[in-house]
């Protein structure tokens, strides 16, 4: 079967999915993609034109389209195997999954869906679904707890749910593991002092600094450094927040920096409902959540002491920095604090994003395009002709 992965509502998980398809969202341990190739030899994705050159389709003869926020499971499975040629596969109203030559959906013979899944309905459920697919991913990847006795004693365990890859350095930490499990990914580093709790992803290649407190369900992405104090957050990748400091009920994108101290709220003083900008709406929508902190996008950085608010969308490539707390809606390549923001120039942030990619021996140049459409398509929300 040739399965592609397609995006719909893509405005709704901006601004993340500016920069990449729904389906690379890491949610768990793994990404959307990497859940659904667990399942399928060859999976790809059908996004939007100008993200397609990074993230290619292939579109045969017989294909199973998916959408891109269903994330699978086995039952989900078995349905959308069993689909046929002209057939459609929907919950309710909503479209999950049809089997055609072509992309078009319409003129199908609809088949009502009987399973139970997780779908990805908005972006707080990022952080909100992170537990399951935590453990769902520990599942499907057929891991088995280790030989805890082989780690150094001068490791603290409680329960026995903890899964350690090769490479990985633990010292003088406590890792609770009876709220949910813990998982450490290959070559991970964690220093002494550091205090963690399970349901907890710590993907391959990053690092918790010494003393660093971090409540699950959390997902660090591979190649992060993590400092301070996190609870409910999920960094995608490539990002750092290697000082003290507060992150709660978050998602953070790739070649993200929180400066020294820096602290977002993730709850109202008033205990409201809190609210977050919605790109379609271009609005403030009601998340029905009562905790919820920040959505950064990609290459965005705060200097030291940086206050965020509750609720807080920050787009691509924003700098911000100052006293005070600035705006719950920052524009993509926004430069400015509580006092005001002005523009990003795109050139100054090519030469700070090569900087800093080429310190994890990474390369701007296929993202340069990207990030260019990025700029011209978020002119608007700057203010700017």
């Amino acid at each position: 079967m040739n399965i592609i992965l397609f995006d719909t509502n893509r405005e709704d998980f901006y601004p993340l999915s500016l920069t990449r398809p729904i389906s690379y969202f890491r949610i768990g341990i793994l990404t959307i993609i990497e859940k659904w190739n667990l399942y399928f030899q060859s999976v790809s994705v059908l996004t939007d034109n100008y993200l397609s050159e990074k993230f290619p389709v292939t579109i045969l003869q017989d294909n199973i389209w998916i959408n891109s926020q269903v994330i699978p499971s086995d039952e989900i499975l078995t349905e959308i195997k069993n689909l046929r040629v002209g057939e459609c596969l929907k919950k309710d109203s909503t479209l999950l999954a049809f089997r055609n030559s072509e992309f078009v959906s319409t003129d199908l013979n609809i088949v009502q869906s009987n399973s139970n899944f997780r779908y990805l309905s908005c972006l707080t459920d990022i952080f909100s679904l992170n537990g399951d697919e935590i453990l769902s991913d520990i599942k499907i990847l057929k891991l088995k707890s280790n030989d805890l006795l082989s780690l150094d004693n001068s490791n603290h365990l409680i329960g026995n749910d903890i899964f350690i890859e090769e490479g990985a350095k633990i010292n003088c930490a406590v890792l609770d593991s009876s709220d949910g499990p813990i998982y450490v990914g290959k070559d991970v580093e964690i220093m002494p002092g550091c205090l963690i709790k399970g349901p907890l992803a710590i993907c391959n290649n990053s690092v918790l600094k010494m003393g660093v407190k971090v409540y699950g369900p959390t997902t660090i992405g591979p190649y992060c450094k993590v400092g301070g104090e996190i609870n409910n957050s999920v960094f995608f990748g490539y990002s750092s927040k290697a000082h003290d400091g507060f992150l709660g009920n978050s998602v953070v994108g790739e070649w993200c920096n929180f400066g020294a101290d820096s602290n977002n709220s993730n709850l109202k003083n008033n205990y409201e409902n809190v609210k977050l900008w919605n790109y379609k709406l271009e609005s403030f929508k009601d998340t029905e959540l009562q905790f919820c902190g920040l959505i950064m996008g990609d290459h965005s950085k705060c200097g030291i002491n940086t206050m965020f608010n509750t609720g807080t969308m920050i787009g691509v490539g924003s700098n911000i920095f100052g006293s005070g707390f600035a705006r719950n809606f920052i524009p993509s390549f926004s430069w400015g604090g509580a006092s005001g923001f002005t523009i990003h120039k795109l050139e100054k942030f090519f030469n700070t994003a090569e900087i800093v990619m080429k310190r994890r021996g990474c390369a701007l140049e296929e993202d340069r395009e990207i990030l260019s459409k990025v700029y011209d398509m978020t002119k608007r929300y700057r203010n700017e002709n």
